[in-house]
C-alpha cells in the first residue's frame, strides 16, 4: 500500500499561484508514475499532469499546459505541481495519485483507472 497525501490548496486570485505537495509513504518502492488529477463540482475527475517517479516524460492537459509545472523530490517522496497564472476554471479539488504499473504514453498516463492509490484531495479555489 501507498499512502498519499496532499497540500498546499487554498483561496486565490486569478493570476495568482500555488504549489501543491503530495506526500508518499508505505512501499513507496511500488511507484511507477505519479499524476495529478482535479474535479470540479458536477464534473468528472480529469488529468491535470503526471510524471514518471524515476524521471523522464511528463504529460499535461492542454487546459494547464504552459501553467502547471509537475516535480518530484526522490529523498522527499514528494511530488509538487506548481500552478501559475491561475484561472477561475481551475477551482477544484485535486487529488494527486500513484501508477504501480508501467505505464508509457499520454494515452496512458492521462488515464485515471492506471491509478492504483489515491489521496485525499486538495481544494483550491481561484477567485475572479
Amino acid at each position: 500500500q501507498v499512502q498519499l497525501v496532499e497540500s498546499g490548496g487554498g483561496l486565490v486570485q486569478a493570476g495568482g499561484s500555488l504549489r501543491l505537495s503530495c506526500a508518499a509513504s508505505g512501499r513507496t518502492f511500488r511507484m511507477y508514475a505519479m499524476g495529478w488529477f482535479r474535479q470540479a463540482p458536477g464534473k468528472e475527475r480529469e488529468f491535470v499532469a503526471a510524471m514518471r517517479w524515476s524521471g523522464g516524460n511528463t504529460y499535461y492537459a492542454d487546459s494547464v499546459k504552459g501553467r502547471f509545472t509537475i516535480s518530484r523530490d526522490n529523498a522527499k517522496n514528494t511530488v509538487y505541481l506548481q500552478m501559475n497564472s491561475l484561472k477561475p476554471e481551475d477551482t477544484a479539488v485535486y487529488y494527486c495519485a500513484v501508477d504501480k504499473d508501467y505505464c508509457s504514453g499520454y494515452g496512458c498516463s492521462a488515464d485515471r483507472r492506471e491509478y492504483d492509490y489515491w489521496g485525499q484531495g486538495t481544494q483550491v479555489t481561484v477567485s475572479s
